[in-house]
This record gives C-alpha cells, structure tokens and sequence, in this order.
C-alpha cells in the first residue's frame, strides 16, 4: 500500500512537471508572437518605415525607384506591363494621349499602380493657361485655368483665388487617382523676349510669388496632391526655350539671389516637399555650360546646402534637347545623381536609363550611397502622403461638391 503511494505520488510530480513544461512552451510560442506583433508595430515612424523598406529593396529597385517615366499610348499594353515590372519605376507622368474619357484614365492609373510592387508618383503638368494636360475631353469635364499670369495681376495680397485654383485642380486631379502636380511655376517673367515662360509664371516681380505659389500649392495639397515647384533656379529671365537648345543665363549668384531665388528663400522656409530643376546653364556660378539640373555646383552646393531644401528634386524632362542634343542617356542620369538629383523625369527609354546608372555604379562614377539617399527622399514623401495607405480614389460625385462648384465658378469670372 506504501509502494503504492510511492508511485501515485511520483506519477502526480511527473505529470505536474509536464503539464507546467507543456504550460510554458504555449505560453513563450504565445510570447514570442506578442513580441513580433510589437515589434512591427514599433515600426510606426516614417523614418523607420523608410528604413524598414530601403533595408529590404534590391538595388534593381532602388535604381527603378530614380525613374520617372512617360508612355505615350492611352492602353497598358504588354511593352508598358513590362516596364512597370521589369524597371519598376517610381514615377509615372500622364499626357493627353494617355487620355480617353473618365473610366477609361481611373482604371489606366488603377492598372498601372496595381502592377508596381511600391506606389508610384502619378504625376502631370496642370499649370492653367497654355499648359494644361487635362482638358475637357469625351466626358471629362476639366475647368479651364487661366494663366497664372492672369492671376497675379487681379489677386494681389488675395490668398483666396490662388488658393481657389489649386484646390480646383487638386480635386479635377485626385478623383483619377493622380497624386503629384508639376505646379506651380515660380519664375519671375522678367525678360519680355522669354517664349517658355511667359504668362506661365505669376508675374515679373518677385512680389507676393512665393505667397501665391504656396496658397496654389496648398489648394492642391488639400485634395492630396503633391506641388512641385518649378523651374529652378529660374527660367524666366531666358531668351531660349530648352525643349529645343540649352539656354544660358549669365547671372551671379547675388544677382539670383536678388530676384529668381527670392520666392524659393520663402517656399523653402515655408517647408515645401519638391522642386524641379531647369535645363539651364549658369556660366558665372558654375564656371562651365553644364545645366542646372546635371549640375552639383547648383544642385548639390546652391540648393541643398546654401538654401538647405531636403525635400525630393526632380529634373525637367530629360527627353528636352537642352540635354539630349548634349549628352547620352547613361551620361545624363550618372550626371544627375552625382549632382543631387533624386529623380529623372521621362528619360527617353527607361530600361536604357536603369541600364546606365547601374553601369555607373559599377565604373564607380556614383555610389550606392547617392542611391540610397535619394531613394529614401522619395520613399519619405511617398509615406508623408500616403501613397502607402490603403486610400480610394475620390468618387467622380465629389466634382459636385458646392464648395467645389463655386470655386470653378468664381475661376471662369478671370479675364
């Protein structure tokens, strides 16, 4: 009966022990989950979320990343499927031959960010006046902005109308799912021989550009568009037009300082996240005829360290002949990045401009790091303005907002 006993008891303690074992197994299985939950959810900053993602991308994807392409069909076809996945580029810009009718231009850009493995910048020039991409067109209904020219001269110290007409355009755009703007135009139309600029810019003083600039851009960005200011450091005192030639401004440094660079002093303070650099040549700064936009002495020294902008620059296009008359393609984007560039708009053929940088990395005329640092600017204002979240295109019914409506009708009283 003792012997009995003996055993039951020991049996009891071997069972105790197990059941406690099999106890803390679960409990750490369960434990060490939490722990993984909570650690991704530490992951809350954008700065580790840029991180996180840079960390986990192929160089491939870094360099797609640089890339802002153009395709000139209004189908995504097999060749642009292709791209989209092969090159996965981090921008995409639309023009009028992308362009059919309302459905068809949503699911063209629905299919497009469907296909990139990382969001991209779907990107378009809708200035007002003679540069407008989305006209009304089968059933698109676009507002026709007047030129920004027009504009300055009847708003003065007016926050509203400026402010009126980004948000017009910010919401004509965001229901198709476009999310950036090449807009608005900050050059001071200070030579009347100019033929790019022209009633392009606000006006021929630097007076209250900035201001209305920021309001146009601030209208845009209430509808969850991207502004991006442009042509730096000024392409309105040019007699040339660099979609044909490369124009030279023989201007000091001061003397920029003293009127081009004035509204971008104020943009720059006032925290903007992009701007695009001009194909101009600024002999007296740089010593040398080579553009802005390939240029470090401008980009790198004027730009980032003299006016400190850290958001994301992005060239002209580089399929304008200021650059493609002048330079190959591979010299172009290696001349680019090593300037400071962080993105390259509509290289002539994408895959051609993957190809050349990753050949420059390799004859180590840029680095990893170049890449790196301009891949994580972009990669921040893409989190900044949740192209990561899981937000739906705006409905075609909010083109018929009140509010809405009576900005597009106080717009079409300007003469």
């Amino acid at each position: 009966m003792k012997l009995k006993s003996i055993l039951l008891a020991i049996l009891i303690t071997v069972c105790s022990i197990v059941l406690i074992v099999i106890c803390l197994i679960i409990w750490g299985g369960h434990n060490n989950e939490n722990t993984t939950i909570e650690d991704e959810a530490k992951i809350t900053s954008t700065e580790e979320k840029v991180t996180h993602q840079l960390e986990n991308m192929s160089l491939a994807e870094k360099i797609g990343q640089l890339l802002y392409v153009v395709y000139s069909s209004n189908a995504v076809d097999d060749r642009l499927k292709d791209t989209i996945k092969s090159v996965k580029p981090g921008g995409f810009i639309i023009f009028e031959n992308n362009i059919t009718n309302k459905n068809q231009l949503k699911e063209y850009i629905d299919t497009l960010q469907n296909l990139s493995d990382t969001p991209m910048f779907i990107g378009i020039d809708q200035e007002g006046g003679i540069v407008q991409r989305l006209k009304p067109k089968g059933d698109i209904t676009a507002t026709n902005i007047p030129p920004m020219y027009n504009v300055g001269k009847i708003c003065g110290d007016d926050k509203d109308l400026p402010y009126d007409i980004g948000y017009v355009i910010g919401r004509e755009l965001s229901v198709f799912g476009i999310n950036m703007n090449f807009a608005p135009v900050v050059d001071i139309y200070s030579n009347p021989n100019n033929t790019v600029i022209g009633k392009r810019a606000f006006s021929n003083t630097s007076d209250n550009v900035s201001e209305m600039a920021l309001n146009v851009g601030k209208g845009l960005g209430d509808n969850n568009i991207i502004p991006v200011y442009k042509h730096f450091p000024g392409h309105g005192d040019t007699k040339e037009d660099s979609h044909y030639t490369l124009p030279i401004l023989n201007k000091s440094y001061e003397e920029l300082s003293n009127l081009e660079l004035v509204p971008y002093f104020d943009l720059i303070e006032n925290g903007i996240d992009a701007i695009m650099v001009a194909h101009i040549a600024l002999p007296k700064i740089t010593g040398d005829n080579v553009p802005a936009s390939l240029n470090k002495k401008v980009v790198n020294d004027i730009l980032r360290d003299k006016l400190g902008f850290k958001g994301l620059v992005v060239t002209d296009g580089v399929n304008m002949r200021a650059l493609s008359d002048n330079y190959s393609t591979k010299e172009i984007v290696c001349m680019a990045v090593d300037a400071g560039v962080d993105m390259i708009l509509m290289p002539n053929t994408s895959k051609d401009a993957r190809d050349g940088l990753m050949e420059c990395l390799n004859e180590g005329k840029i680095t990893v790091e170049q890449i790196d640092a301009a891949v994580k600017r972009i990669l921040t204002l893409k989190y900044n303005r949740g192209l990561f979240n899981d937000r739906k295109t705006p409905s075609f019914d909010t083109l018929e907002d009140i509010n809405y409506l009576e900005k597009v009708t106080r717009i079409k009283q300007i003469r």
